[in-house]
């Protein structure tokens, strides 16, 4: 486990927030893109093509409604997105378990759905991610990105993020601040936020090639009390999907 120190002193420090609304522990990293399920415990390669996932979820823009996840948001159109974006993987396993580069296509864990779901927050909570990589096909360094927002790095570490050992050294006085996290190889980071810009906004992978291949996931924060704290109206020439 390691950390990086922040400047307490800087003009936009913003202390650490310490009451946590949610816990997520996202994983993510590399599988392949489809297979059908003839049977418990089974699965089927029928396009061997390479994929990524948050949480066991493989992340596409929504097609074929005309809408933007934005717009969607703000007039309440349903079946745009679906709001069910797990808070923990599906699986419990070593997540970084060198032998998992050899993973077998059959293997459940190398297969991930695509889908187009989004993690709803409360205006103003607080959340705290552990983000953990896989080894998956292989183990790689993932930036990962959130949008809108600027996030506290209370510790990072190789292998896999062990609660009851990593969170007591959690560095609360001066961490970093940063909008993208360089997650270790075989490793993983903790970040903390408060979700106070309302509307939607992506989470991803800033390799390029890993984005359009689903290694993304979407926060919905919800509109504060004030007109301020709201998502304005789109203008009136907005270009349509």
């Amino acid at each position: 486990m390691y950390i990086y120190t922040g400047l307490t002193t800087g003009p936009h420090w913003v202390p650490v927030p310490r009451k946590v609304d949610e816990h997520m522990f996202i994983t993510f990293g590399i599988g392949l893109e489809q297979c059908i399920n003839p049977g418990p415990g089974r699965c089927v390669v029928l396009n061997s093509r390479l994929s990524a996932n948050m949480n066991n979820e493989s992340f596409v823009l929504p097609k074929g409604r005309g809408f933007s996840l934005l717009e969607a948001f703000y007039k309440n159109i349903s079946g745009v997105y679906t709001k069910d974006f797990p808070n923990q993987p599906p699986f419990e396993f070593n997540y970084t378990d060198p032998s998992l580069a050899n993973v077998n296509p059959s293997d459940p864990l190398a297969f991930a759905p695509k889908s187009t779901k989004v993690k709803t927050l409360k205006f103003n909570s607080t959340v705290e991610i552990v983000l953990q990589n896989t080894a998956i096909l292989g183990t790689e360094n993932h930036p990962i990105h959130i949008h809108g927002f600027n996030f506290h790095v209370l510790a990072q570490g190789f292998g896999n993020y062990n609660a009851s050992r990593d969170e007591p050294k959690f560095n609360f006085f001066n961490p970093q601040m940063r909008n993208t996290i360089s997650v270790p190889v075989g490793g993983w980071a903790v970040v903390r936020f408060q979700a106070n810009n309302p509307g939607i906004w992506l989470v991803h992978c800033h390799l390029e090639t890993h984005l359009p291949w689903g290694l993304a996931m979407a926060f919905e924060v919800e509109n504060g009390p004030t007109l301020g704290t709201t998502v304005p109206p789109p203008p009136a020439n907005l270009p349509k999907c």
